[in-house]
């Protein structure tokens, strides 16, 4: 426990939309991992190795990927998705992992805090993906964080090479919502709390 909260670090697992290491996305959530309170563990998590999905495949037995992704979403308190939009949605990568994940009998997404945050070289800093991947996250029942809502537009001029975010107002409106996802999982244990 952290002697500075009281209380056992939350664990955060963190996931990026987007595979390239570089990424405006992976920079964002970097960023987002580094502004959560003392108290939070963060885990980043790969989906690079994950199979396209395949009934017959998932017929034949759940990959070794697949299975080490899933339980690392069930054990965590909350889960940080940063990612870009593709074509005005959903990256292919970042679907798949989680219609993959959604197939398992013991949903690990009911019921998990949600925070989900998008950067993008464009205006609009991902907007669309966002309500999109909200809808997604809806159906397999995962508590999404509401607001603050974070779409970091013009991003490639907001982190230098080192991948530092440099703007001041980003990194103050990431780390409201972290602040704010940290209180969210508190309030979404309470309502979940049996009695």
């Amino acid at each position: 426990m952290s002697a500075e909260s009281g209380r056992r670090p939350l664990r955060i697992a963190a996931l990026c939309g987007s595979l390239r290491q570089g990424s405006l996305n992976r920079k964002a959530l970097t960023l987002a991992l580094r502004s959560l309170p003392p108290h939070c563990e963060p885990h980043v998590l790969d989906i690079r190795g994950i199979p396209l999905f395949d009934g017959d495949v998932l017929a034949r037995g759940v990959p070794d990927a697949v299975g080490a992704l899933t339980e690392q979403i069930r054990r965590c308190d909350g889960l940080v998705i940063a990612t870009p939009e593709y074509n005005f949605s959903i990256p292919g990568v970042l679907k798949n992992a989680i219609d993959w994940v959604s197939r398992d009998a013991a949903q690990p997404f009911d019921g998990k805090p949600v925070a989900i945050l998008s950067a993008s070289p464009g205006p609009l800093g991902g907007a669309r993906v966002q309500y999109d991947l909200r809808k997604v996250m809806l159906f397999v029942n995962a508590m999404v964080l509401a607001k603050p809502e974070v779409f970091i537009g013009a991003a490639a001029g907001k982190f230098d090479a080192a991948g530092e975010c440099t703007d001041e107002p980003t990194r103050a409106f990431v780390g409201q919502q972290m602040r704010a996802f940290v209180e969210w999982i508190d309030g979404v244990r309470r309502m979940r709390a049996p009695g």
